[in-house]
């Protein structure tokens, strides 16, 4: 065994990878980054007494969530990037302590773990010493399970909070609560139930870092409006933008404005249409292609440049490595990549512009197009109409298939659920899980369109938002006795932080596929089925039926 990781929903066989990763990372990378994680719980431990004594500087914590995103599934591959990061995170650690102790701390040196105090910035030390902190350094498997759901949920709310922050809005709030969880992994003193606690505060820390992305979001674009994107192509040439990184897609607007030169979102930046600012922009002309595991495909036939913001990156085919480009977190080795924008500055992305203006337009694969917009303002704003409709009838149910897509075929399931759905019920959707079924033609329910897009998977805060009103205009006493379900797909972290912050809230008989995570021990996996009757999926028909009767 050279690695291990089961982080994601299609590691091998349902129970990890060991030689190389399915999504692409070698067994070296894999390493570095528990590697890193490990350094980062090393400056969790000094950075806890820091924010008590009043020195922890900010960046300190910005360093931190831009190192946990990087190690989120399909967002880095570059070996040596991870090398010089966990050169960096010594290098901050050593600066949380100084800090520490230039205020009067002293520290036992006997006490502290070992994530605290081993420091080796030797490219073939990092190596050796990767090998032995990964997952399984942990040998008691029910603590394992819940260090790990902890850890990945952090990397969630990592996520949201980076995009918040690239936007200027920040939560000293959150930032504490990543490290002290970190420091918290550390401690061998905590219990099964002490760890199922933390969880479920992990679950409202992912619901505030939603919020506060949520609210950098609308505050510089808008409150999303229901908009229909088209999904064809024009004449023109084309720079394909992937990810979620809102800030990046205006930058880029901004620099190719007035060119003769199109911007058409990918993935998970769809829902970027229905924000009013960009409506602003002459120059997006749609959204090109599907999920993140069909780019291969999609990227081939682009011809344009090809921008990565964020995760989902696949390891690139020959035919368009040469137009392919990574910014923020991720990293792929011999692409080029777009430094972050300096203080009061724009990304600059001339590189790719220069490059787009030689291209061919883009192939096209498919002509319509899909609705997008429906996030918590706008439903909000037909509360009215959609609860005369619960009340009289006329909606039997909502179904929330929100999460991530992926390449399985058992991913199916999702797709025959929303045909299988009566034209009775309503789909919340949010996350590129809306690929399975964005593109049927599902029709609408007295005006209401049957699938309604909240957005990206961290707007899944809307769907949460829009429950809560549901539940104070019904008038009944939780979210769990309104006609709503939950059939959730799920991929990689920021869907692991979504699932706890959902368990936070208390809702209950969520349903989780296509395959529940390998890494719930057997032991965890029966304290969330008897506290919160988490189910995994069984045939479109039965779960339509069950999700019916309820």
């Amino acid at each position: 065994m050279s690695m291990f990781c089961f982080q994601c929903q299609e590691t091998k066989a349902n129970a990890g990878c060991t030689t190389v990763g399915i999504c692409g990372k070698t067994s070296e990378v894999a390493n570095l980054q528990d590697l890193l994680i490990f350094t980062l719980k090393g400056i969790a431990v000094y950075a806890e007494q820091a924010e008590k004594m009043g020195v922890l500087a900010d960046d300190v914590v910005s360093f931190v969530e831009h190192s946990l995103f990087t190690t989120i599934t399909n967002v880095n591959f570059d070996e040596d990037f991870f090398v010089t990061q966990i050169q960096s995170a010594l290098q901050v650690r050593n600066q949380v302590k100084a800090a520490t102790e230039a205020a009067g701390f002293v520290w036992n040196c006997d006490l502290l773990p070992e994530a605290a105090v081993w420091a080796d910035p030797d490219r073939k030390a990092m190596l050796a010493k990767a090998e032995t902190v990964g997952v399984l350094s942990t040998t008691n498997e029910d603590i394992r399970s819940l260090r790990e759901l902890i850890i990945y949920g952090l990397k969630g709310i990592a996520a949201y909070a980076e995009h918040a922050r690239a936007l200027g809005v920040t939560s000293p709030e959150i930032g504490q609560f990543l490290l002290r969880a970190l420091k918290a992994t550390t401690d061998d003193t905590l219990t099964v139930a002490n760890l199922v606690e933390l969880a479920l505060e992990a679950g409202m820390a992912a619901t505030q870092a939603m919020a506060l992305l949520d609210e950098a979001n609308t505050g510089s674009y808008g409150n999303p409006e229901p908009t229909q994107v088209n999904i064809g192509v024009g004449n023109r040439p084309g720079i394909l933008i992937s990810g979620h990184d809102l800030r990046d897609l205006e930058d880029l607007l901004e620099q190719t404005r007035g060119l003769d030169v199109d911007v058409y979102t990918h993935g998970e930046m769809l829902p970027a249409h229905g924000y009013p600012v960009f409506k602003n922009y002459h120059n997006l002309a749609g959204n090109y292609g599907g999920a993140w595991y069909e780019q291969q495909r999609d990227f081939e036939k682009f011809n344009g440049p090809i921008l990565l913001t964020t995760n989902c990156l696949i390891p690139p085919r020959s035919s368009y490595l040469s137009r392919l480009y990574t910014t923020g977190a991720v990293g792929y080795p011999g692409v080029p990549h777009i430094a972050d924008r300096k203080p009061g500055k724009r990304k600059d992305f001339s590189q790719i512009i220069q490059q787009a203006l030689t291209c061919q337009p883009p192939e096209q694969l498919e002509e319509g197009s899909v609705n997008v917009g429906f996030a918590h303002a706008s439903v909000l704003s037909l509360a009215d109409k959609v609860v005369a409709a619960v009340k009289s009838g006329a909606i039997r149910k909502f179904v929330v298939m929100a999460g991530c897509d992926g390449r399985h075929k058992e991913r199916q399931y999702f797709s025959d659920v929303a045909q299988e759905l009566p034209e009775d019920t309503i789909i919340l959707t949010a996350g590129c899980a809306k690929y399975r079924y964005n593109k049927l033609d599902l029709g609408d329910l007295g005006g209401i369109p049957r699938v309604l897009d909240a957005g990206q998977c961290n707007d899944s805060y809307s769907l949460v938002l829009i429950a809560q009103a549901l539940v104070e205009a019904t008038g009944v006493k939780d979210i769990n006795e309104l006609p709503l379900a939950f059939d959730i797909a799920w991929y990689e972290q920021k869907a692991v932080a979504v699932l706890l912050a959902l368990l936070s809230l208390g809702v209950k008989g969520i349903r989780l596929g296509p395959t529940l995570p390998a890494f719930l021990s057997p032991n965890v996996l029966k304290v969330l089925v008897e506290n919160f009757d988490i189910q995994g999926i069984s045939s479109p028909e039965k779960d339509v039926q069950a999700m019916l009767a309820v």
